[in-house]
């Protein structure tokens, strides 16, 4: 009976083993897209920042534009759970708040929280855009996939009857105000703690959109 169980152990301590270099190939690569830049970042620089293999990144994310998706999406969700943004908890909990003001003071802390994760892989992504088409599709996608979430916020502001713009012009404002850039100008640039930032935010939001 030991084998089974042997071979089962065995197998699941390389599962680990897979799981956990997968984690260090994702933080060495966000850190280096964001200090170095994606288009000077290597795969061979990714590798021996994690302490792995070349091999093992390729493996694992198959080429650079793959591990820069992925690498995004874990930061945008802020673990690797393959949980869509607007099916999490946090988010689902947001949606349930019948005051669209408070709502919007809540959806503000979060955001706030994302954009310190996201913020300077979006400004590495951006910058790179120009002379990478590879950045450039991740750049496009990124800002189609958050426009399709500001449309559903928008949506779900209408439908408390307390908006007091048009819904798409209320997606226009979330989306225009959470790519990153006024977080990285006010936390990073002008030393605001996220706590004033995010206070600041909901305030716009709701005299934007609220009235």
């Amino acid at each position: 009976m030991s084998g089974p169980v042997k071979r089962q152990y065995d197998s699941s301590r390389r599962r680990e083993q897979a799981a956990e270099n997968r984690r260090r190939i994702l933080r060495a690569a966000h850190a280096l897209f964001v200090t170095r830049g994606y288009g000077r970042t290597t795969i061979a620089d990714v590798a021996a920042e994690a302490g792995v293999a070349s091999e093992t990144v390729y493996a694992a994310f198959k080429n650079k534009p793959a591990l820069l998706h992925r690498a995004w999406d874990v930061a945008v969700g802020g673990d690797d759970r393959d949980v869509p943004l607007l099916e999490r908890p946090e988010l689902r909990a947001l949606f349930a708040e019948s005051d669209l003001r408070a709502r919007l003071a809540g959806f503000a802390v979060f955001d706030t929280a994302v954009m310190r994760r996201t913020a300077g892989l979006h400004l590495a992504v951006r910058g790179a855009a120009a002379s990478d088409p590879a950045a450039a599709a991740m750049l496009a996608e990124i800002d189609r996939q958050r426009l399709e979430g500001m449309g559903e916020h928008a949506r779900a502001a209408a439908a408390t009857g307390q908006l007091a713009v048009p819904e798409e012009e209320c997606r226009d404002v979330l989306w225009s105000t959470t790519d990153g850039t006024l977080w990285y100008r006010l936390v990073e640039q002008r030393a605001w703690s996220d706590e004033r930032y995010a206070a600041w935010l909901g305030r716009l939001w709701v005299t934007s959109l609220v009235g």
